[in-house]
């Protein structure tokens, strides 16, 4: 089969092109289905399409062009104009799963009359029963919590579907938007450590008014290359697991018809206070942790159809038996015998984790026997430089320093209690794995309400 893709032309461009069309061109169409479907004619083009995800059938169609010999030399024309169309006009993103590519009505072009199907370019999806759905799922790297929240999701689809789903993540932002847009997690990064910038773009950005204008703007720039980054993988199902992942994809979806043929979903991944930017009225379902997100997502103008409770993203390695304590010891190079303490601060290490470290190293070590009674495991995320800096110290401590790790649920399982920041992905692993939690700081905004809603009304964890 050969794929399909369009071209984006000028409406003059058509009617130069209907105005040669109509010397002495004669189109004649076979069907090679016996169902009588017609798909999309176009004068000067051929291409073999199928129809529908949903069919069982495929339907082949060849157009095909029947001229005079007098009329050759305009074909020729025709041909070449064709070609040079292709190769100068900007490509419009329409190769989504299930996409209705054209109708009988419309000759080939797109509903909007400026586009033309050609035969080369990408597949369309969901064409054959036989072929697994596309799962593409929306992240982005503020945090570590997003990305084990979606590897969680994907690791879960193969385990209970296997080959059924081809599941794919991405860094919308960062992957598929221009400068400065793709700098976003630098950003987050920086707003967090300066805690005033980043309450005032937090609070700043609540009101609907503000935000839904500000996507609204930023989609005039981002718009094309977001769309060609969702037609990169085609899908079946999107699932957002990020406040941003929204807006911008369900108005393209929505400009391209897309709504009722591609199934989009929202995971939350706070606990209790969440941004208003993670509900959008256009989604198929909104998953929520907690019936406090559910409430705040009926709030927002969700339907209860829309709502459904189903707790926090976990990896599934979390609910499975661990290794022996003193085996996952010998492999982080930890002692064996001595009580250990996990310090994180998240995916970007973040938090006053040196300070930490530096007062644990002095209260773990007994002055009057002259030997440590306790050890650390410190996780320092994609923090390089605290990384370096915790390295180069002289520790009177058993102390293991490691970077950004991906087998977190070995971590805990090797160590006695956790002190880290309050991010709602450590602490749900963390009590699945029945980890004692203190935390040592939070990020103001979604965590601030998950601290008083768990202090107050859960207290299953210590402040300190």
């Amino acid at each position: 089969m050969n794929p399909s893709t369009a071209t984006q032309e000028p409406t003059n461009v058509f009617d130069f092109v209907s105005r040669l069309s109509r010397i002495s061109f004669d189109s004649r169409f076979y069907n090679g289905s016996s169902t009588g479907d017609s798909p999309f004619v176009s004068n000067f083009l051929s291409s073999d399409l199928f129809k529908g995800f949903n069919d069982t059938k495929k339907h082949k169609v060849v157009a095909s062009l029947s001229v005079s010999k007098s009329a050759a030399t305009f074909l020729r024309i025709l041909n070449d104009f064709n070609r040079a169309i292709r190769f100068h006009c900007e490509r419009i993103p329409l190769g989504f799963a299930s996409i209705r590519v054209a109708s009988v009505d419309n000759k080939g072009l797109r509903d909007d009359g400026c586009g033309v199907l050609e035969e080369e370019g990408f597949p369309f999806n969901g064409v054959g029963a036989e072929k697994p759905k596309k799962v593409l799922i929306l992240m982005s790297d503020t945090g570590g919590g997003h990305r084990a929240s979606a590897e969680a999701i994907k690791t879960t689809f193969h385990e209970e579907f296997g080959d059924e789903y081809q599941v794919f993540v991405t860094d919308l932002w960062s992957d598929h938007t221009p400068w400065p847009f793709n700098q976003l997690p630098r950003s987050y990064n920086f707003l967090v450590k300066h805690g005033t910038l980043w309450k005032m773009t937090y609070y700043g950005t609540a009101p609907r008014v503000v935000h839904q204008s500000n996507f609204a703007a930023t989609s005039t720039f981002i718009a094309r290359e977001v769309a060609k980054g969702l037609m990169k993988y085609q899908p079946d199902i999107i699932i957002s697991v990020h406040p941003l992942m929204q807006h911008v994809p369900l108005r393209i979806l929505r400009a391209r018809g897309l709504l009722k043929k591609i199934v989009f979903t929202t995971v939350i991944t706070d606990l209790s206070t969440c941004h208003p930017t993670w509900f959008h009225k256009l989604v198929t379902r909104c998953y929520c942790p907690t019936i406090e997100v559910a409430k705040r997502a009926s709030k927002a103008g969700l339907q209860p159809s829309q709502i459904k409770v189903y707790g926090l993203p976990v990896r599934p390695s979390f609910v499975k038996p661990v290794r022996p304590k003193v085996e996952l010891r010998k492999e982080l190079g930890m002692d064996v015998d001595l009580p250990a303490v996990l310090l994180m601060g998240g995916g970007e290490g973040m938090g006053p984790i040196e300070a930490t470290a530096r007062a644990l190293g002095n209260s773990l070590y007994d002055e009057t026997l002259g030997q440590p009674i306790g050890q650390v495991l410190v996780i320092c995320g994609r923090n390089k430089k605290l990384t370096n800096r915790l390295l180069s110290v002289n520790w009177k401590i058993p102390i293991q320093v490691k970077g950004f790790v991906t087998k977190m649920e070995e971590c805990m399982g090797a160590c006695d209690c956790i002190i880290t920041k309050a991010g709602p992905g450590t602490i749900a692993e963390a009590m699945i794995r029945g980890l004692p939690i203190i935390l040592n700081d939070y990020i103001a905004g979604q965590v601030s309400g998950l601290l008083v809603l768990n202090f107050f009304e859960i207290s299953f964890w210590q402040w300190c």
